[in-house]
């Protein structure tokens, strides 16, 4: 079970604002991994894009958690089938492991990220971000999400990115992340906290059936 999702956060902003239930352009959404606060973009009587603010980068081994003797895992090295692969590690709600590399769309993901996920050092297991860094304001990425696989984007991956990015002093303190699923805009302000702002589309509805399972 994921503490939170980001991009699941902006779909449930676009559906209780589009169905009426609420006429608020901010809101607040509880999540395990406590309240998260919604600014909603709306044109045409719709909501086009959601703001969210994920919070505040946790860094600390123990508390991502990261078993290491290490207070913070940053760029830190870490084999996998006899490679070894750079790891920063950030929780976000929920854990990350941010593996800086080239030529993402070259990699086994399928091979290599349930070896990430399931690595002694993740007592909780871990969601990796397979990052190339194009230049200061942009990052592609490709995620593997603990208990799920290879998903098309994740919020709280993309703002690990960020941090993670920008802390080694790759990037600025806000980009473009280029996912898999379309991109989202990340920025890590001056109070600390992450803010995420993608779109958010109505795709279909449908009657869930309990008597078929």
């Amino acid at each position: 079970q994921a503490q939170m999702c980001g991009n699941a956060s902006r779909c449930v902003g676009k559906y209780v604002f589009d169905r009426g239930m609420t006429d608020k352009t901010e809101i607040t959404l509880e999540t395990l991994a406590g309240i998260k606060t919604l600014k909603l973009n709306v044109s045409g009587g719709k909501v086009d894009t959601v703001c969210v603010n994920m919070g505040k980068p946790v860094l600390k081994s123990t508390e991502i958690p990261i078993k290491s003797d290490k207070e913070y895992f940053i760029d830190e090295p870490v084999e996998v089938l006899g490679k070894e692969y750079r790891v920063t590690g950030i929780s976000m709600g929920n854990p990350h492991a941010v593996v800086i590399t080239e030529n993402i769309e070259k990699i086994e993901i399928e091979k290599i990220g349930p070896l990430f996920e399931n690595n002694e050092l993740f007592p909780e297991r871990i969601n990796t971000e397979f990052t190339e860094v194009t230049d200061r304001k942009n990052i592609k990425m490709r995620v593997w999400e603990r208990g799920a696989g290879e998903t098309l984007a994740c919020g709280t991956g993309a703002s690990a990115t960020l941090a993670a990015c920008s802390t080694l002093g790759l990037t600025d303190r806000e980009a473009t992340l280029h996912l898999l699923g379309g991109e989202l805009f990340i920025s890590w302000k001056e109070d600390n906290c992450i803010y995420m702002t993608g779109k958010a589309r109505f795709v279909f509805d449908g009657v869930f059936d309990e008597d078929v399972l």
